[in-house]
C-alpha cells in the first residue's frame, strides 16, 4: 500500500505533467464578455479602466438622443449618467481611483474632471482668451491630460497637463511643434503626438511633465505615428497603420501588427499587455490583446456573441479586464467589458491544492 507521502509525490507528479501538456496547447486564454449598454441607450462606448470602473458614453431615449458620460462598475445596472447639468452633452475618456475625465459641452467644449457623480464635475477649461476649447483624455493620480486650442492664441492644439484644476494646467507643446495632443498618463510620464513644423508629420511623443521634456517615439522609417497609451514603461500606438508597442524610445518599438490583418491600431497598455484592434483582411475591426508580440495576439471577437460583427478594445486594467466596444448587426455599438476567466491550467493547481490540504490532514 502506498504512503501517504508516496501519494503526494505521485499526485504532484501528475500535476506537473498535466500542467505542461495543458500550457502547451494553444487558446489558453478565455474571456467572459458583459455587454455594458443600458437599458433606454440605443448605443454606447466604454473608453476607459481602471481596477473596477469603467467610462465612456451612451446615447438614446433616456438622454433624449444625445451622448452622455457614463461610469460602470463592472454591470449594465450599474451606470452611472455623469452629464452635468447645463451640458449638452458629454463624453468621460479615463478614470484613476475614484475620478473620471473627459469634456461636455455646452456651446464651447470642456475638458472635465468627476468624483463618480454628474454634480461633482469641475470644469478644466483654461480661463483667458489664449484657450477657448479643451478636452481631456486621461487621468492617473492627481493628474490629467488633454489638450486645447483657441484662436486668440495660435489656432492650434497645445497638449495639456492639469493637476485637477483649471489654473494648474501646463502647456505640453513642444517647440517646433505646430500642434499636439496628450492620450496618456501614467505616474509622471505622458504620451500623444505632435505635429512637426518642419516635415508636416505626425510623430509620437513621450513627456515627462514639461515641454522641453520631450521624447519623439517616431521609429526610423516610419512616415507617421501616434501613442495612445502608457502605464509603467510601456507606450502603445500606431504608426504606418501598424499597432506598435514602445519602452522609452524610438528604437526600442515593437511591431504588434497580427498576420491576416489589414491594419491594426493599440489603444492601451496594463504595463505587461496591450490592447486595441486590427481591421481583418476582406472583413471587419476585431478587438485584440498582445502579450509583447506580434505572435501573441488573441482575437476578442470570439468571445462576442454572433449578433456582433465587429469590435474594438481600448483599454486593459492591471488586472486584465479589458473595455471597448462591439457593433451589432443593426449598426448599434455596445459598450463591452471582457473579463479573463482563469487558465485551464490554474483550476488544475487549485483542485490539487485541495487533494494536498486532504492528504496533509489524513497524515495527521
Amino acid at each position: 500500500m502506498k504512503t501517504n507521502h508516496q501519494q503526494l509525490r505521485m499526485a504532484l507528479f501528475a500535476v506537473i505533467v498535466l500542467v505542461a501538456g495543458t500550457a502547451s496547447q494553444a487558446g489558453l486564454v478565455s474571456y467572459i464578455a458583459i455587454d455594458l449598454n443600458p437599458s433606454g441607450f440605443n448605443g454606447s462606448i466604454a473608453y476607459g479602466i481602471s481596477g473596477t470602473q469603467q467610462v465612456g458614453q451612451g446615447s438614446g431615449s433616456a438622454t433624449g438622443g444625445e451622448n452622455h458620460a457614463l461610469l460602470w462598475n463592472g454591470s449594465t445596472a450599474s451606470f452611472v449618467d455623469l452629464n452635468p447639468s447645463g451640458f449638452d452633452f458629454s463624453f468621460a475618456q479615463g478614470t484613476s481611483g475614484t475620478q473620471q475625465v473627459g469634456w461636455g459641452y455646452d456651446g464651447h467644449y470642456h475638458a472635465l474632471l468627476w468624483n463618480g457623480s454628474a454634480a461633482s464635475y469641475v470644469d478644466l477649461a483654461p480661463s483667458g482668451s489664449f484657450f477657448r476649447e479643451s478636452y481631456a483624455y486621461s487621468i492617473s493620480g492627481t493628474q490629467q491630460v488633454g489638450l486645447a486650442w483657441g484662436s486668440d492664441y495660435d489656432g492650434a492644439n497645445h497638449a495639456l497637463l492639469w493637476n485637477g484644476s483649471a489654473a494648474s494646467y501646463v502647456d505640453l507643446n513642444p517647440s517646433g511643434c505646430a500642434g499636439s495632443v496628450a492620450f496618456g498618463i501614467s505616474g509622471t510620464q505622458q504620451v500623444g503626438s505632435g505635429l512637426s513644423s518642419a516635415s508636416g508629420t505626425m510623430h509620437a511623443l513621450l513627456w515627462n511633465g514639461s515641454p522641453a521634456s520631450y521624447v519623439d517615439l517616431n521609429p526610423s522609417g516610419f512616415y507617421e505615428s501616434v501613442a495612445f497609451g502608457i502605464s509603467g514603461t510601456q507606450q502603445v500606438g500606431v504608426g504606418n497603420s501598424h499597432a506598435l508597442l514602445w519602452n522609452g524610445s524610438a528604437a526600442s518599438y515593437v511591431d504588434l501588427h497580427p498576420s491576416g490583418f489589414d491594419w491594426s491600431c493599440a489603444q492601451g497598455t496594463s504595463g505587461a499587455q496591450q490592447v486595441g484592434w486590427g481591421h481583418s483582411t476582406g472583413g471587419n475591426e476585431h478587438a485584440l490583446l498582445w502579450n509583447g508580440s506580434a505572435d501573441s495576439f488573441v482575437d476578442l471577437q470570439q468571445f462576442l456573441s454572433s449578433d456582433f460583427i465587429s469590435s474594438e478594445a481600448l483599454g486593459i486594467a492591471g488586472n486584465g479586464n479589458i473595455v471597448g466596444y462591439a457593433c451589432d448587426s443593426s449598426g448599434y455599438n455596445h459598450a463591452i467589458l471582457w473579463e479573463p476567466v482563469p487558465e485551464p491550467a490554474s483550476a488544475i493547481l487549485i483542485g490539487v491544492g485541495c487533494l494536498f490540504a486532504r492528504l496533509r490532514r489524513r497524515q495527521n
